[in-house]
């Protein structure tokens, strides 16, 4: 079975491996783009039930948030500047989640969209909906069972629970309009982030910090984190199950897939396809250079 699940791509064809040194590459932007796509191949191909029990983990990671967040605003009531801080336990989710390489699902809308972008075929985007599919579902068990556990486990007192009431009810004082709008902006802040990643090196932390904030900032509406925060009051009888769906998880999702695919990935690889065609010029160039000096070789042995 798992010999069928293999990316499509010119390298795998020629039985290479895709090139993600910076010097033998036209530029510093191709690099990343060449070490985001191996990265990418590398998750299209992994076992389904390898992803799920990922993607379960990170849903659950992600309660982090939720729960950081909570923590923080009974705390820093009153404080002068308590908002930026209650907003930085925004982060704690992905800080775990990304450093742990566990499966979040906005992070694979430009991760595994690479390679499907280098060579789109149906076996290739059937890969990637399998990823979706398979991540999506496994990050919504993993928060589901995170914000059970909240709601239903003798873990916090009454001022924490109503400030994780509050923080869900924030959000669903959006319109399914400006839910969809908000997700268009985290999802392209997070692509942004994975973007960042190969040139962040020990930095990664503070880049994952940094735009993580950003999004809590911002009220800007994600998949995951918000499905935390929406299905504790789920739960907790604040919301019907349908208010989950709608206003909330579907126009989030298509938001968050707009973002970080439709914007940020097209973006990104439209800004190095000249530079692939530089390098499939160069390595003409060099077969060329190559195949004379044989040429030349076996005239002298003749």
């Amino acid at each position: 079975m798992m010999d069928d699940l293999k990316v499509e791509s010119e390298e795998k064809l020629s039985g290479e491996k895709i090139e993600v040194d910076e010097e033998r590459l036209p530029s510093r932007a191709m690099a990343i783009h060449e070490h985001i796509r191996q990265e990418g191949e590398k998750e299209l191909e992994r076992d389904a039930m390898a992803l799920l029990w990922s993607a379960i983990a990170a849903g659950l990671s992600m309660g982090a948030s939720l729960l950081a967040k909570g923590i923080f605003h009974v705390e820093l009531t009153g404080v002068p500047g308590g908002f930026l801080l209650e907003n930085l336990g925004y982060t704690f989710g992905f800080i775990i989640v990304i450093m742990a390489r566990q499966q979040l699902f906005t992070e694979n809308t430009v991760t595994a969209v690479l390679p499907v972008m280098q060579n789109l075929t149906m076996s290739n985007i059937g890969l990637l909906l399998r990823l979706w599919g398979v991540v999506l579902l496994g990050n919504l068990i993993g928060t589901a069972v995170a914000a059970w556990a909240f709601e239903y486990m003798p873990i916090f007192n009454e001022e924490t629970r109503d400030a994780f009431i509050k923080i869900g009810l924030d959000v669903m004082k959006n319109s399914p309009t400006e839910m969809f709008a908000n997700a268009i902006i985290s999802g392209w802040l997070i692509a942004t982030m994975v973007w960042m990643f190969p040139a962040a090196g020990a930095a990664k932390i503070v880049v994952i910090i940094l735009m993580t904030w950003l999004i809590a900032l911002g009220d800007t509406t994600h998949i995951v984190v918000g499905s935390v925060e929406i299905l504790y009051l789920v739960f907790n009888g604040t919301l019907h199950w349908s208010d989950f769906f709608w206003p909330f998880a579907l126009p989030t999702l298509a938001g968050n897939i707009v973002g970080g695919t439709f914007i940020f990935a097209l973006m990104s690889h439209a800004q190095i396809r000249n530079d692939m065609s530089t390098k499939r010029k160069q390595e003409a160039r060099l077969r060329s250079m190559h195949d004379a000096k044989e040429h030349k070789h076996e005239e002298k042995q003749h």
